[in-house]
């Protein structure tokens, strides 16, 4: 498995991302980012009447983050972030940026190679019953129970040769925690 800068803690919502990501980055000493977190307002606004988010929507949001990751990974920082990341071409631009998307992953008009973000993305997956069984559960979040299936049915989860662990969410986080340091050793 390839050396990590950067862990990506991936999975639809009610994954247990944000749990995990918090608790990974406390126990390795790691940054912590929530992608939650830099959603623009009106993305929250979508979300929050029940709409799903589309490419558009999601795409400049994405290329902040990799600019994020970027630059904590650059200065010698590594990172944990909880971001959903739910298509390939998702978490390819949170590792390489994206040429022709609106956003600051690369000044306007330059034509160099994007840096890239080493990372090794950390899929929680679990059936649509125990994770909708979690948000149901889930108080004052802007992500509706309502909008997990769409999650579901646009998820594309990680395969060769992507570098990626996947850890079923029927395991308890302590669990979780463990198979994940272990594969970091």
């Amino acid at each position: 498995m390839a050396a990590a800068g950067a862990l990506l803690v991936m999975g639809v919502s009610g994954s247990g991302k944000s749990t995990v990501g918090a608790l990974l980055a406390s126990e390795l000493g790691w940054k912590f980012y929530d992608a939650d977190d830099y959603h623009p307002e009106e993305n929250r606004m979508k979300m929050r009447k029940g709409i799903p988010l589309n490419d558009q929507d999601r795409i400049p949001w994405l290329c902040n983050l990799h600019d994020i990751l970027l630059r904590d990974v650059a200065t010698g920082q590594h990172v944990v972030l909880a971001c959903s990341a739910l298509k390939k071409v998702y978490r390819d631009i949170l590792i390489g940026g994206k040429d022709d998307a609106p956003r600051k992953c690369a000044e306007p008009g330059k034509e160099e190679k994007l840096a890239e973000v080493k990372l090794l993305v950390v899929h929680l997956s679990g059936s649509f019953e125990v994770i909708s069984g979690r948000l149901l559960q889930r108080k004052g979040h802007f992500m509706p129970p309502e909008l997990l299936q769409s999650q579901f049915d646009i998820l594309e989860p990680p395969s060769a040769p992507e570098n990626f662990i996947q850890i079923s969410v029927d395991k308890n986080l302590s669990e979780i925690i463990a198979t994940i340091l272990k594969v970091l050793k």
